[in-house]
């Protein structure tokens, strides 16, 4: 089966490469190619039309943040008290470092921030000091991760 969107086409082979890299992005080019059955450079030819299409965005090192000791997770939930305010407050959250994710949602909140902090009394300490004096932050509420079950990319 092909997946096909308006600037790409992904065949059985686009997929085997694609696979291999997400499952280890420092698999060698030749490895891969010795189990997909075609050339290095037919790869790293592939590699570049997916990486021109946007479907690939680059790779990266994951780092554990527990061993830096970071082991509190937690997500909040933003309420603003005009809408006029998203734009100046995610400017302000993006200052914050302890904040991994921003997204704008529908439902309850205008903003919903998924942040990590070394602890408690850490995560305390930024939403007091950092995300509840952002100016249009009417109100928050949180909910910390006890443990994260699920970690995956979409399946190709």
């Amino acid at each position: 089966m092909k997946i096909v969107n308006q600037n790409i086409q992904i065949d059985g082979i686009d997929k085997k490469i694609l696979r291999a890299l997400m499952e280890d992005a420092r698999t060698p080019i030749l490895e891969i190619a010795r189990s997909v059955g075609i050339s290095g450079a037919a790869i790293h030819q592939r590699l570049r039309k997916l990486e021109k299409s946007g479907l690939i965005s680059g790779s990266k090192f994951v780092i554990n943040p527990k061993v830096l000791g970071y082991t509190t997770m937690a997500f909040i939930g933003i309420f603003l008290d005009k809408a006029i305010s998203n734009p100046e407050a995610v400017k302000q959250l993006k200052k914050i470092p302890e904040v991994l994710e921003c997204h704008y949602t529908t439902g309850n909140w205008s903003i919903f921030c998924k942040i990590l902090c070394k602890d408690n009394e850490h995560l305390m300490q930024v939403l007091n000091r950092d995300i509840q004096s952002i100016t249009g932050v009417s109100r928050t509420e949180t909910f910390i991760s006890l443990n994260q079950q699920i970690d995956r990319q979409i399946k190709i």
